[in-house]
């Protein structure tokens, strides 16, 4: 991921073996990562049993919060694919007991498709 792309908060996808080796301990026995995108220094972690949601904290990103949200806790989701002038593509995601729905951007390059369809094969 490009540092300008960093500032705007677009994601990029990253390496499954790469997030493996940072949260394996997070994961059930049976639980695997099917896909991840980084957005600045926060991840977006799709599983084959829950979205988890990585906040990294504080100045040395040493401190997270991770949000474990299972599939069927999502009620609804949304894709906004880029246009022309457009540069990004947004995912928007409701969860269960919540009005407003978790936002995320991903940068023209990456495939909105692709997320929305890993998304929607767990979920439906």
């Amino acid at each position: 991921m490009g540092f300008f792309d960093g500032i705007m908060g677009n994601a990029s996808e990253v390496s499954i073996s790469e997030v493996e080796k940072e949260f394996s301990k997070v994961l059930t026995n049976d639980e695997r990562i099917e896909k991840a995108y980084k957005l600045i220094r926060d991840l977006f972690i799709f599983t084959n049993k829950r979205l988890i949601l990585v906040d990294k904290q504080g100045m040395t990103g040493k401190k997270a919060e991770i949000h474990s949200i299972p599939y069927k806790n999502i009620i609804h989701f949304s894709i906004e694919t880029a246009g022309n002038f457009d540069l990004d593509a947004e995912l928007k995601i409701w969860v269960s007991g919540t009005s407003t729905p978790i936002q995320k951007q991903f940068n023209k390059s990456l495939n909105i498709y692709e997320v929305q369809r890993v998304l929607a094969d767990y979920v439906l």
